[in-house]
């Protein structure tokens, strides 16, 4: 594999963890995604509520939570509130309840910074990807393993990738950004 296919695999990746980081980022409509970041105490152990339990939003301000096992329901409320995500669960024996309160300009300022500070982060794993391809190529220019010539198409190949990836972080931002602020 080419230094340059490492560098975009790698670039691809970091892309990836924002898109899925950005998903737990919570917008004003009720979305499974948010509560990604729960851990349930459940049977010894703690697990993903994902593991525990069905998510599912039958309209915009509501998350249903459906434990496949009832037992461990107050566990499961218990998990939500403790994530401090600033939901309110309610229990009624059978399922979980979570209303989700439309979000205050400060809440949503705050969830701006919050994903200015991840796409920052993705960018910074962007720039380490460039930084690991262009070293090895400079490593093989020293070494005359490539010419000047190969090492300079590659160094700007790498130069490219990473102003797309940067570019495709930006998108996301920016798309994220208005669903956070949408009223």
């Amino acid at each position: 594999m080419s230094h340059v296919d490492e560098a975009k695999l790698a670039m691809d990746d970091a892309v990836d963890a924002i898109r899925r980081e950005f998903a737990t980022v919570r917008t004003g409509k009720a979305s499974p995604a948010i509560l990604d970041t729960v851990r349930v105490q459940a049977y010894g152990g703690v697990m993903p509520l994902n593991q525990v339990a069905t998510v599912s939003t039958p309209d915009p301000t509501l998350l249903v939570i459906q434990p496949f096992d009832a037992s461990i329901i107050s566990d499961i409320e218990k998990a939500i509130l403790a994530a401090d995500l600033g939901l309110n669960p309610a229990n009624d024996g059978a399922l979980v309840r979570v209303p989700v309160p439309p979000l205050n300009e400060e809440r949503r300022r705050e969830y701006v910074k919050l994903l200015h500070k991840m796409a920052e982060e993705g960018r910074i794993s962007i720039r380490h990807a460039r930084h690991k391809a262009n070293d090895a190529i400079k490593t093989e220019l020293k070494d005359h393993d490539i010419s000047e010539d190969e090492g300079h198409r590659l160094l700007d190949q790498i130069q490219k990738l990473t102003d797309e990836f940067g570019q495709r972080i930006d998108d996301l931002l920016e798309q994220k950004e208005k669903e956070v602020m949408a009223i």
